[in-house]
């Protein structure tokens, strides 16, 4: 067959972590998910692994991971969370790989990116080495191959990066088809012009280089990616696979390749069940075999390039002015109001620019105290990045040193690394993407530079900040109230820093509520616990004690002593001190002890003065997802006194309530919002228990419908879909457990009377594992004639039933399977 298709699926998420503590704090702006990696994955990367295909009575019939029969680049940023924050979707997308391998001879689906989404055509020579190498060091250590191609950044480039790749070992990159300027035949001198789009994107091209080396350029079919991503293709997976199998061209009697690119989000994020439509399409044209689906290094292996091809320098996939939406007002935006415009973005790039060059030089002449070379060692400290353990680190050190370093030197080295590698990620391309210099992929790489500015200071005893912002002080912001970059800069990023001391004072705070082992590792930080003591008067608490912070990243570390004296409800005061002498620690320990015991609070508060002075820390000073946790302990008892008098009032009129119901009377507004809030409050409790009450979730949906009662959808769904994940959850475990089967059965069946929908995604996952690992057994046992594994066969059936299964074909599609009939 000559005819071969190949989709490109672009997954990317910029990182998000705060720079002070390497994790993604909660984003309320993705509600009602923590952050927007965890909802893209919900919407998008999770169901691109276990994607249903369907019949025609939108029954499944198959569960397949995408990513198997595309080409896919996940940025190593976020490859990095998912195996924290989602290892099951992690693993799929390696196991992919690895099954592209055994489907198309051995080249794997997967391409490696550069590091994290810088702009590479913006950048300088060092940055673009360091982010190719890192990229490809990512890839090796999470895929156990070497890439054959790689993604650039917004399909962003210029010869020097193509150059750097093929000097690296790569053999190809995706461009779009703006990007080409002139072809023609190898060995022939005619050029043909093929700007503006006009380039045949059904072949494979070579690019000759000024280093005279040559790799291979695919460009992707720009209308059928543009129809996929902005057209709604993906309503029908046939006839998206129709419009890819349109494009193959009769007059051409070689092998054909129909490849798009898209945002791989497009799939699920962008168009709900996107995913769905993907897999259709791949299903429909496998089965009828109308062409023949491929990746493009097994594509470039068998049909090498006949054709050079001469590309548009600073060019990219996103931008009609080349690389201009990275550092001007170039028109090209995301929404927002007619009369906003980007002309933040030029001060931005000036600020971050500068920031670079200046620290740059004193980078180098710092490392090369301590390192043979400082870039080289950058550009290895990716095995740092990837794995932080004492090994690697010594291992890294023992390549790079110039000699056997000290604590403190090992410390600046490491100073310095991180300073680099922040240096990198403000340069992140999401940064200058968007609408409003105040939208939150913007923070973030202010964020970063943050950093650089607080490491600089540490490392040269320098502040950069009051030059940095005067630069964002000429980025005006579109919305009046968040003024210009330095106003933002000022407000967000000055609030996220950190020190140890302000670690310490964290884990002071939070030691009120929970009691740490005498380790305790707080994100990227680990404390130990010196001393720690904890008293009570009534609802007044006094913690004090010691403790050593020490930083997973840097190696720096500090002794801290602290109290915190603790009013009850959201009234906190922490006072913490470094480096405090034992006799100083012991005299302070004891005057808080005697004044505490006196109950002499005014006294206390003038203590605390005393020992702390303006060092002092209040709830506002918790990293932010344990400030939500602990301000939800603090409203859960005041909750409880609220829900006590809603009840309190229901009961009192709950007659009347039902009488002006029955007249058809609309009921006042006091008694509407009780009622709404006590129903969805009971019906979420009674969602959640186990084992499920079915009688009084039926009393209580049905009276709910009776009084016209507003449901909390997201809420009760929520509620019954942990439930029901945990009961299938337990079932996959306990297969042989016919009550569990039982009781999935009965809540299953219930799906079909709520007036809303429940996530069952996991579910039917765990369902469809056991129809191909488990329910053969039961099958064989029943036909001997095992009377019990006969009714777990029948009821297992129904189960995939109520979960939308057809159960015998999504059986028999699996390899090698037969259905035996009882």
């Amino acid at each position: 067959m000559k005819r071969f298709i190949c989709i490109h699926g672009h997954f990317y998420q910029p990182p998000r972590e705060n720079p002070w503590l390497e994790t993604v704090e909660v984003q309320d702006s993705a509600q009602p998910y923590h952050d927007w990696n965890e909802r893209i994955t919900a919407e998008c990367f999770g169901p691109n692994s276990s994607s249903r295909i369907l019949n025609p009575e939108g029954r499944i019939i198959r569960i397949v991971n995408n990513y198997s029969k595309m080409s896919f680049n996940f940025g190593p940023t976020l490859l990095s969370w998912l195996e924290s924050h989602s290892p099951q979707i992690y693993r799929a997308v390696l196991e992919a790989d690895r099954e592209s391998r055994r489907n198309f001879s051995g080249h794997g689906s997967a391409l490696a990116q550069a590091y994290n989404h810088m702009i590479l055509p913006l950048a300088n020579l060092e940055d673009k080495k360091t982010q190719v190498l890192w990229g490809i060091r990512d890839f090796e250590y999470r895929y156990g191959r070497r890439p054959d191609g790689m993604w650039l950044p917004e399909t962003a480039v210029d010869l020097e990066t193509l150059d750097l790749l093929a000097s690296l070992g790569l053999r190809f990159t995706l461009l779009s088809p703006y990007q080409a300027v002139r072809v023609r035949k190898l060995g022939e001198r005619q050029w043909a012009d093929v700007s503006n789009g006009k380039i045949d994107p059904l072949c494979a091209y070579r690019v000759t280089l000024p280093s005279g080396r040559s790799l291979a350029l695919f460009f992707y079919d720009a209308p059928i990616a543009r129809a996929v991503a902005f057209e709604h293709l993906l309503a029908s997976g046939v006839n998206f696979a129709h419009r890819l199998l349109a494009a193959f061209s009769e007059k051409q009697d070689v092998s054909q390749l129909v490849n798009i690119a898209t945002d791989g989000e497009t799939y699920g994020h962008h168009h709900r069940h996107g995913d769905m439509a993907l897999a259709y399409a791949l299903y429909y044209i496998e089965q009828n075999k109308l062409a023949r689906l491929t990746n493009y290094g097994e594509f470039l292996a068998m049909t090498p390039p006949s054709h050079q091809v001469e590309i548009l320098e600073s060019s990219s996939w996103s931008c009609a002015h080349g690389v201009e939406r990275w550092r001007s007002n170039c028109g090209c935006k995301t929404g927002g109001k007619p009369d906003w415009n980007q002309e933040w973005r030029l001060p931005l790039r000036q600020a971050m620019d500068w920031l670079r060059d200046t620290v740059a030089p004193w980078f180098f002449n710092r490392a090369k105290q301590y390192l043979k070379d400082p870039w080289v060692a950058r550009n290895e400290y990716i095995d740092i990045v990837l794995d932080r353990s004492a090994h690697v680190r010594d291992r890294f050190l023992h390549r790079h040193a110039l000699r056997t370093l000290n604590s403190d030197q090992i410390g600046d080295v490491l100073k310095l690394m991180e300073l680099q590698r922040h240096a990198m990620l403000m340069y992140t391309s999401c940064g200058w993407f968007f609408n409003d210099i105040s939208g939150i992929e913007t923070v973030q790489v202010l964020n970063y530079a943050g950093r650089v500015i607080q490491l600089a200071q540490e490392l040269f005893g320098v502040s950069l900040e009051a030059s940095f912002v005067s630069f964002l002080e000429k980025a005006k912001s579109n919305l009046g109230e968040q003024g210009n970059g330095r106003d933002i800069y000022q407000r967000t990023v000055k609030a996220k820093e950190l020190d140890l001391k302000k670690v310490g004072a964290h884990f002071a705070l939070s030691s009120v509520f929970q009691e740490y082992p005498e380790r305790a590792r707080i994100y990227c930080y680990t404390v130990h616990r010196a001393d720690w003591h904890n008293y009570s008067m009534g609802t007044t608490r006094l913690v004090m004690g010691r403790a050593k912070v020490t930083s997973e990243i840097t190696a720096e570390s500090s002794q801290i002593s602290f109290a915190v004296l603790y009013f009850g409800e959201h009234n906190l005061n922490c006072g913490v001190q470094e480096a405090q002498e034992e006799q100083s620690y012991q005299a302070m320990a004891a005057e808080l002890r005697s004044v505490f015991g006196r109950a002499d609070l005014p006294e206390m508060i003038r203590v605390f003065d005393d020992y702390f002075g303006s060092s002092k820390y209040t709830l506002t000073s918790l990293f932010r997802d344990e400030q939500r946790r602990i301000v939800d302990l603090i409203l859960e008892s005041r909750l409880r006194d609220a829900e006590a008098i809603y009840r309190q009032l229901y009961n009192q009129h709950a007659a009347l309530m039902r009488l002006l119901v029955g007249l058809q009377i609309p009921l006042p507004r006091i008694f509407r919002v009780t009622s709404d809030f006590l129903f969805n409050r009971d019906l979420s409790a009674a969602l959640a228990e186990r084992p499920l009450n079915y009688e009084q979730v039926s009393f209580l949906l049905e009276e709910a419908g009776n009084r016209n009662i507003s449901l909390d959808a997201s809420e009760l769904s929520y509620a019954l879909k942990g439930n029901f994940d945990r009961m299938m959850e337990e079932l996959a475990l306990q297969p042989d457990n016919p009550l569990l089967l039982n009781e999935l059965v009965k809540t299953s069946s219930l799906f079909q009377s709520l007036p809303f929908e429940v996530d069952i995604w996991h579910v039917q996952n765990l369902y469809y594992g056991m129809l191909k690992n488990i329910y053969p057994d039961f099958h064989a046992r029943g036909a001997r004639g095992d009377i019990a594994a006969q009714e777990w066969v029948a009821q297992f059936t129904l189960l995939g039933q109520q979960l939308s299964f057809e159960v015998e074909k999504a059986y028999q599609n699996f390899p090698d399977t037969k259905m035996v009939r009882s």
